[in-house]
Protein backbone atom coordinates (compact mmCIF):
# COMPACT_ATOMS: atom_id res chain seq x y z
CA UNK A 1 0.00 0.00 0.00
CA UNK A 2 2.41 2.72 1.05
CA UNK A 3 4.77 1.67 -2.60
CA UNK A 4 1.18 2.16 -4.12
CA UNK A 5 0.73 5.64 -2.61
CA UNK A 6 4.41 6.55 -3.71
CA UNK A 7 3.78 5.70 -7.23
CA UNK A 8 0.97 7.61 -7.30
CA UNK A 9 2.44 10.79 -5.91
CA UNK A 10 5.41 10.48 -8.22
CA UNK A 11 2.85 10.15 -11.51
CA UNK A 12 1.08 13.47 -9.58
CA UNK A 13 4.16 15.56 -9.71
CA UNK A 14 4.51 14.53 -13.51
CA UNK A 15 1.35 15.21 -14.57
CA UNK A 16 2.01 18.65 -12.63
CA UNK A 17 5.53 19.17 -14.20
CA UNK A 18 4.06 18.40 -17.33
CA UNK A 19 1.39 20.62 -17.06
CA UNK A 20 3.49 23.66 -16.09
CA UNK A 21 5.91 22.77 -19.01
CA UNK A 22 2.81 23.68 -21.15
CA UNK A 23 1.53 26.64 -19.12
CA UNK A 24 4.43 27.81 -16.87
CA UNK A 25 2.27 28.58 -14.05
CA UNK A 26 0.48 25.66 -11.26
CA UNK A 27 -2.90 24.29 -12.47
CA UNK A 28 -5.71 22.91 -11.03
CA UNK A 29 -4.29 19.48 -10.86
CA UNK A 30 -1.34 20.70 -8.65
CA UNK A 31 -2.32 23.85 -6.91
CA UNK A 32 0.24 23.16 -4.62
CA UNK A 33 3.15 22.90 -6.93
CA UNK A 34 5.63 26.51 -7.19
CA UNK A 35 8.60 28.18 -7.43
CA UNK A 36 11.52 26.15 -9.04
CA UNK A 37 9.71 23.23 -10.38
CA UNK A 38 11.04 20.46 -12.26
CA UNK A 39 14.59 19.59 -13.09
CA UNK A 40 17.37 22.24 -14.25
CA UNK A 41 17.01 20.89 -18.17
CA UNK A 42 13.49 20.00 -17.72
CA UNK A 43 10.75 22.38 -15.91
CA UNK A 44 9.56 25.94 -15.54
CA UNK A 45 9.75 28.70 -12.89
CA UNK A 46 6.87 30.58 -10.76
CA UNK A 47 7.51 33.28 -7.86
CA UNK A 48 10.77 34.26 -9.73
CA UNK A 49 12.68 37.16 -7.74
CA UNK A 50 14.99 39.19 -10.49
CA UNK A 51 18.94 40.20 -10.23
CA UNK A 52 19.18 44.29 -9.28
CA UNK A 53 20.47 45.82 -12.43
CA UNK A 54 23.40 46.47 -10.29
CA UNK A 55 24.22 45.96 -6.47
CA UNK A 56 27.74 45.16 -4.57
CA UNK A 57 29.92 43.99 -6.07
CA UNK A 58 28.21 42.81 -9.04
CA UNK A 59 26.48 44.25 -12.22
CA UNK A 60 24.28 42.45 -15.07
CA UNK A 61 25.45 41.68 -18.13
CA UNK A 62 22.07 42.21 -19.95
CA UNK A 63 20.65 45.24 -18.25
CA UNK A 64 17.40 44.71 -19.80
CA UNK A 65 15.36 41.74 -20.82
CA UNK A 66 13.46 38.28 -19.42
CA UNK A 67 16.89 36.53 -18.69
CA UNK A 68 17.67 37.94 -15.34
CA UNK A 69 14.89 35.67 -12.69
CA UNK A 70 16.15 33.35 -10.46
CA UNK A 71 15.03 32.00 -7.10
CA UNK A 72 15.08 33.86 -3.95
CA UNK A 73 18.15 31.29 -2.99
CA UNK A 74 19.73 31.83 -6.31
CA UNK A 75 19.88 35.68 -6.21
CA UNK A 76 20.52 36.08 -2.51
CA UNK A 77 23.84 33.69 -3.04
CA UNK A 78 24.81 35.65 -5.84
CA UNK A 79 24.69 38.82 -4.01
CA UNK A 80 26.21 37.63 -0.55
CA UNK A 81 29.25 36.23 -2.83
CA UNK A 82 29.71 39.26 -4.84
CA UNK A 83 29.78 41.39 -1.61
CA UNK A 84 32.10 38.64 0.03
CA UNK A 85 34.44 39.11 -3.30
CA UNK A 86 34.68 42.94 -3.60
CA UNK A 87 35.18 43.49 0.20
CA UNK A 88 38.22 41.11 0.05
CA UNK A 89 39.72 43.13 -2.71
CA UNK A 90 38.73 46.56 -2.63
CA UNK A 91 37.83 48.70 -5.46
CA UNK A 92 37.64 45.43 -7.47
CA UNK A 93 35.99 45.95 -10.35
CA UNK A 94 32.47 43.86 -10.02
CA UNK A 95 31.08 40.22 -10.99
CA UNK A 96 29.70 39.78 -14.86
CA UNK A 97 26.44 38.30 -14.00
CA UNK A 98 24.30 36.46 -17.42
CA UNK A 99 21.65 34.88 -17.71
CA UNK A 100 19.76 33.16 -14.79
CA UNK A 101 16.15 32.13 -16.27
CA UNK A 102 13.11 33.85 -18.04
CA UNK A 103 10.34 35.35 -15.77
CA UNK A 104 8.13 31.68 -16.11
CA UNK A 105 11.44 29.32 -16.82
CA UNK A 106 11.20 27.18 -19.28
CA UNK A 107 13.62 27.18 -22.42
CA UNK A 108 15.65 30.37 -23.57
CA UNK A 109 17.45 30.58 -26.79
CA UNK A 110 21.12 29.46 -25.58
CA UNK A 111 20.60 27.05 -23.04
CA UNK A 112 19.83 23.69 -22.81
CA UNK A 113 19.11 24.39 -19.00
CA UNK A 114 18.14 27.63 -16.74
CA UNK A 115 14.67 26.62 -17.12
CA UNK A 116 14.14 26.56 -13.21
CA UNK A 117 15.95 29.35 -11.68
CA UNK A 118 18.73 27.68 -10.39
CA UNK A 119 21.43 28.13 -12.95
CA UNK A 120 23.18 31.19 -13.59
CA UNK A 121 26.29 32.27 -15.76
CA UNK A 122 28.78 34.44 -13.83
CA UNK A 123 31.88 35.73 -16.40
CA UNK A 124 35.29 35.41 -15.04
CA UNK A 125 37.09 37.71 -13.27
CA UNK A 126 39.82 39.15 -15.54
CA UNK A 127 43.07 41.62 -15.16
CA UNK A 128 45.39 43.40 -17.45
CA UNK A 129 48.87 41.31 -18.38
CA UNK A 130 50.70 43.33 -15.90
CA UNK A 131 47.86 41.98 -13.44
CA UNK A 132 45.66 44.80 -13.10
CA UNK A 133 42.12 44.15 -11.98
CA UNK A 134 39.60 45.39 -15.06
CA UNK A 135 36.07 44.54 -15.59
CA UNK A 136 34.76 41.88 -17.61
CA UNK A 137 35.02 42.83 -21.54
CA UNK A 138 32.54 39.95 -21.86
CA UNK A 139 32.34 36.44 -23.19
CA UNK A 140 36.06 35.89 -23.96
CA UNK A 141 37.59 32.52 -24.04
CA UNK A 142 40.66 32.16 -21.68
CA UNK A 143 42.87 29.49 -22.94
CA UNK A 144 44.81 26.82 -21.22
CA UNK A 145 47.74 29.87 -20.67
CA UNK A 146 44.95 31.90 -18.92
CA UNK A 147 45.15 34.31 -21.30
CA UNK A 148 41.99 35.70 -23.44
CA UNK A 149 42.47 37.65 -26.63
CA UNK A 150 39.71 40.76 -26.71
CA UNK A 151 37.47 42.02 -29.74
CA UNK A 152 39.88 44.45 -30.41
CA UNK A 153 43.02 42.06 -30.44
CA UNK A 154 44.54 42.79 -27.04
CA UNK A 155 45.32 40.17 -24.28
CA UNK A 156 43.67 39.78 -21.02
CA UNK A 157 44.52 37.40 -17.88
CA UNK A 158 41.99 35.45 -16.10
CA UNK A 159 42.25 37.02 -12.27
CA UNK A 160 42.80 33.47 -10.38
CA UNK A 161 42.72 35.22 -7.01
CA UNK A 162 39.34 36.44 -7.57
CA UNK A 163 38.13 33.57 -9.20
CA UNK A 164 39.24 31.26 -6.10
CA UNK A 165 37.53 33.94 -3.78
CA UNK A 166 34.23 33.61 -5.20
CA UNK A 167 34.20 30.09 -5.44
CA UNK A 168 35.02 29.95 -1.95
CA UNK A 169 32.31 32.72 -1.16
CA UNK A 170 29.67 30.08 -2.31
CA UNK A 171 30.72 26.85 -1.25
CA UNK A 172 31.47 28.50 2.41
CA UNK A 173 27.47 29.91 2.49
CA UNK A 174 25.61 28.54 4.78
CA UNK A 175 22.35 29.55 3.28
CA UNK A 176 22.64 27.75 -0.15
CA UNK A 177 24.24 24.41 -1.89
CA UNK A 178 26.00 24.40 -4.84
CA UNK A 179 25.64 21.29 -6.80
CA UNK A 180 27.63 22.35 -10.24
CA UNK A 181 30.11 24.99 -11.02
CA UNK A 182 30.62 24.18 -14.81
CA UNK A 183 34.39 25.25 -15.70
CA UNK A 184 36.79 24.41 -18.21
CA UNK A 185 39.20 21.51 -17.00
CA UNK A 186 41.94 23.68 -17.65
CA UNK A 187 40.44 26.62 -15.74
CA UNK A 188 39.54 23.95 -12.67
CA UNK A 189 43.22 23.09 -12.52
CA UNK A 190 44.42 26.40 -12.17
CA UNK A 191 41.47 27.37 -9.63
CA UNK A 192 42.30 23.83 -7.50
CA UNK A 193 46.20 24.35 -7.07
CA UNK A 194 45.88 28.08 -6.41
CA UNK A 195 43.55 27.26 -3.55
CA UNK A 196 46.17 24.33 -2.43
CA UNK A 197 48.95 27.07 -2.70
CA UNK A 198 47.39 29.41 -0.31
CA UNK A 199 46.55 26.57 2.13
CA UNK A 200 42.73 26.32 2.05
CA UNK A 201 41.15 23.39 4.16
CA UNK A 202 41.37 19.88 2.91
CA UNK A 203 37.35 20.14 2.99
CA UNK A 204 37.08 23.04 0.95
CA UNK A 205 39.20 21.98 -1.72
CA UNK A 206 37.21 18.70 -1.91
CA UNK A 207 34.29 20.41 -2.36
CA UNK A 208 35.80 22.24 -5.10
CA UNK A 209 37.56 18.97 -6.90
CA UNK A 210 34.01 17.27 -7.00
CA UNK A 211 31.58 20.56 -8.10
CA UNK A 212 33.91 22.18 -10.33
CA UNK A 213 33.62 19.90 -13.62
CA UNK A 214 33.68 20.62 -17.59
CA UNK A 215 30.44 18.76 -18.66
CA UNK A 216 30.13 15.95 -21.20
CA UNK A 217 28.65 17.13 -24.74
CA UNK A 218 28.93 20.96 -24.17
CA UNK A 219 30.60 23.56 -24.37
CA UNK A 220 33.56 23.93 -22.47
CA UNK A 221 33.07 27.35 -20.42
CA UNK A 222 36.11 28.68 -20.78
CA UNK A 223 34.37 31.73 -21.12
CA UNK A 224 32.08 31.95 -17.62
CA UNK A 225 31.36 29.57 -15.24
CA UNK A 226 27.88 28.16 -15.11
CA UNK A 227 26.61 28.19 -11.33
CA UNK A 228 23.70 25.41 -10.29
CA UNK A 229 22.48 25.39 -7.15
CA UNK A 230 20.19 22.48 -5.18
CA UNK A 231 16.86 22.42 -4.11
CA UNK A 232 16.06 23.78 -0.91
CA UNK A 233 14.10 21.31 1.46
CA UNK A 234 11.02 23.45 1.25
CA UNK A 235 11.42 23.93 -2.75
CA UNK A 236 11.94 20.19 -2.79
CA UNK A 237 8.03 19.77 -1.18
CA UNK A 238 6.66 22.48 -3.80
CA UNK A 239 8.12 20.16 -6.90
CA UNK A 240 11.88 21.16 -7.40
CA UNK A 241 14.22 18.83 -8.46
CA UNK A 242 17.78 19.11 -8.01
CA UNK A 243 18.71 16.49 -10.86
CA UNK A 244 21.82 15.49 -8.88
CA UNK A 245 24.51 14.71 -7.70
CA UNK A 246 23.98 13.53 -4.38
CA UNK A 247 26.95 15.14 -2.53
CA UNK A 248 27.36 13.37 0.77
CA UNK A 249 27.82 17.33 2.44
CA UNK A 250 24.24 18.20 1.16
CA UNK A 251 21.92 19.50 4.12
CA UNK A 252 18.90 19.27 1.56
CA UNK A 253 16.26 16.16 0.90
CA UNK A 254 18.66 13.46 -1.23
CA UNK A 255 18.31 14.27 -4.78
CA UNK A 256 18.32 11.83 -7.36
CA UNK A 257 21.84 11.35 -9.25
CA UNK A 258 20.82 12.56 -12.70
CA UNK A 259 24.36 12.84 -14.09
CA UNK A 260 23.28 12.01 -17.08
CA UNK A 261 21.76 15.59 -17.29
CA UNK A 262 25.52 16.45 -18.05
CA UNK A 263 24.89 14.95 -21.37
CA UNK A 264 22.21 17.60 -21.90
CA UNK A 265 24.34 19.82 -24.50
CA UNK A 266 24.43 23.58 -23.76
CA UNK A 267 24.20 25.68 -27.19
CA UNK A 268 26.78 28.40 -27.23
CA UNK A 269 25.96 31.70 -25.06
CA UNK A 270 24.71 34.50 -27.22
CA UNK A 271 27.14 37.75 -26.11
CA UNK A 272 24.79 39.96 -27.45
Amino acid sequence: MKSRTARIGAMSIMVAVTQLSCLGSPTPLAPGVAGSVGLPHHGVLTTPKEIPVRGQGYVRYRPHGDRNFGTRTLVSAIERAAKRVTNEFHDSPPLVVGDLSARSGGRISGHASHRTGRDVDLLYYATTLELVPISSPGFVHFGADTLARKPDGSYICLDIPRQWALIRALLTDRDVEVLWMFVSRDIEAFLIDYGRSIGEPPELLLKAERVLHQPRDSANHDDHLHLRVACTNEESVMGCESGGPNWPWLRSFEVADDTDALAQPEEPVQSN
